[in-house]
């Protein structure tokens, strides 16, 4: 039999069919997104039937994992209000300030859902939105997340049971509030910012706090339950978060930790225990399994490389083949990729920082190297925010196709560094969720682990020793939290 994993992304929608006894890739699919911090949910639903064009209609089972965070309101009629504000917008880090203080502080935040809310979680958006547009917040009857709201649209689309809701502004397919209920997962529902992670449990005070009022929460299903049909009589898994799901497709077991250089970049681990960080550094989520993901966010990363390579007239492979010239360190240029606001550290108000320029030094090589060595210093800084001993590192996401980005890592990292063979990590562990769905079993089908390369490099210290004196003199000013005139503002 045949299942799909659907990885509704930030900049695109990716499919893939697989077996569901071994995870044997036998297709793949994708539909870009539309660019911003905002984007009308159904540019998701659309990219989503493009992407999944004779591929959906040929699995038992589906499953869709999404981009965390992302909060789509919907009023009483169940009709979106707004564009969903993403995780990467930055205009609510006010909020999450605010928040913060006005809920018992970081250490009350910490240990009662997790983690300490930033500009991305959920919770601030809305708080956001009962400040800039109350007309919107007071008709909010309902949040969800985007893999939630995908979920939901699979189940009233056509599938078995309730009809889809009744004809509005997104066509005769949108969903109506109070047929099928509408889904998420603990692991997805864990970067909300009102959900206790170690119970399990919504927080709906903590929501209301935010908004103004209450509003309904989807229901929380169990790992791997199936939670309904999609059109054809496909099982629905309930779906999680991107990062929970590229845990599930690698397989991810204690002691390991996954580093992924995409749009964002992220270091993560499987635990048995809740993460309870006061600091606000690493985020206690959970997974998609019924354990833990501990996680350190950077907003930085695949974008800025891409930037680099911009600014220095090439292409990303080009800029690979200059780092590789470049001597470790690039003779003395070090880069803060802070370009567009900082999540770990908490800098929302941050921009990119280039120190050590000569007229000797800077050449193309240099600063493509810098900007790898930025990156890669920044992800190294969230794995050691994890704390504990990892056996392993995997390095994954579009970034790790980089061979500059392979070859620097161990260096930066300090130790061997595994590349798992290219593939759509996030959407085969939604293949994987879909492919437990249908088994009915306790735990997740064992599918094989990927193939990986190994690297390895001589430590290069004195990197990681200047990359964090430069962050260190730039975060006075760098500004975690807007000052009042700008509060409200997209982060520059």
């Amino acid at each position: 039999m045949l299942v799909a994993g659907i990885d509704s992304s930030t900049q695109s929608t990716k499919v893939v069919l697989c077996d569901a006894d071994d995870g044997t890739v036998v297709g793949t699919g994708s539909a870009p997104h539309p660019p911003g911090t905002e984007v009308d949910p159904q540019a998701w639903w659309d990219a989503l039937q493009r992407a999944g064009d004779r591929l959906l209609d040929r699995a038992a089972a589906v499953a869709i994992a999404g981009q965390q965070h992302g909060s789509v309101v919907l009023d009483s009629e169940g009709q979106v209000i707004r564009p969903a504000l993403l995780w990467n917008d930055m205009r609510s880090a006010a909020a999450a300030a605010d928040l913060v203080t006005e809920l018992g502080g970081p250490r009350w935040w910490a240990e009662v859902t997790g983690s300490v809310p930033t500009a991305s979680f959920t919770v601030t958006k809305l708080r956001w939105l009962a400040e800039h547009e109350p007309e919107n917040a007071a008709h909010v009857a309902r949040v969800l997340l985007p893999h939630d709201w995908l979920t939901w649209k699979l189940m009233t689309s056509g599938g078995h049971g309730d009809p889809p809701g009744h004809p509005g502004p997104h066509g005769p397919e949108t969903p109506r509030s109070g047929t099928t209920e509408p889904v998420t997962d603990r692991g997805d529902a864990s970067g909300t910012g009102y959900f206790a992670t170690a119970t399990g449990k919504w927080l709906p005070e903590v929501a209301a706090a935010a908004l103004g009022h209450e509003p309904a929460l989807p229901r929380v299903a169990a790992p791997g339950e199936a939670v309904g049909q999609a059109p054809g009589g496909a099982l629905l898994g309930p779906g999680t978060g991107d990062n929970m799901a590229a845990a599930l497709g690698l397989g991810l077991e204690p002691g390991e930790v996954a580093v992924s250089i995409g749009t964002s970049g992220t270091a993560f681990a499987v635990t048995a225990v809740p993460a309870a960080d006061p600091s606000g550094a690493v985020a206690g989520f959970a997974d998609a399994t019924g354990a833990f993901l501990p996680l350190v966010c950077t907003v930085n990363a695949g974008l800025v490389l891409a930037a680099a390579a911009a600014m220095t007239g090439t292409d990303l492979a080009g800029l690979a083949a200059r780092a590789l010239v470049a001597e470790p360190g690039a003779s003395g240029v070090t880069l803060l990729p802070f370009f567009d606001g900082e999540r770990t550290p908490n800098l929302p108000l941050a921009t990119g920082v280039m120190s050590g320029l000569t007229t000797a030094n800077g050449t193309a090589e240099n600063l493509a190297r810098a900007a790898i060595e930025g990156v890669l210093c920044s992800l190294a800084e969230a794995v050691g925010r994890l704390g504990g001993e990892q056996r392993r590192v995997l390095l994954i996401g579009g970034g790790a196709r980089s061979p500059a980005v392979c070859a620097l890592a161990p260096g930066i990292f300090g130790a061997d560094v595994e590349v798992p063979a290219p593939e759509e990590y996030v959407a085969l562990g939604a293949a994987r969720q879909a492919a437990w769905a249908l088994a009915g079993t306790l735990r997740p089908p064992a599918w094989p682990r990927p193939l990986s390369r190994r690297y390895s490099g001589a430590p290069q210290p004195q990197v990681r020793d200047r990359y964090a004196a430069l962050r260190a003199g730039t975060s006075s000013w760098a500004g975690g939290v807007p000052p009042p005139d700008q509060r409200g503002e997209p982060g520059l």
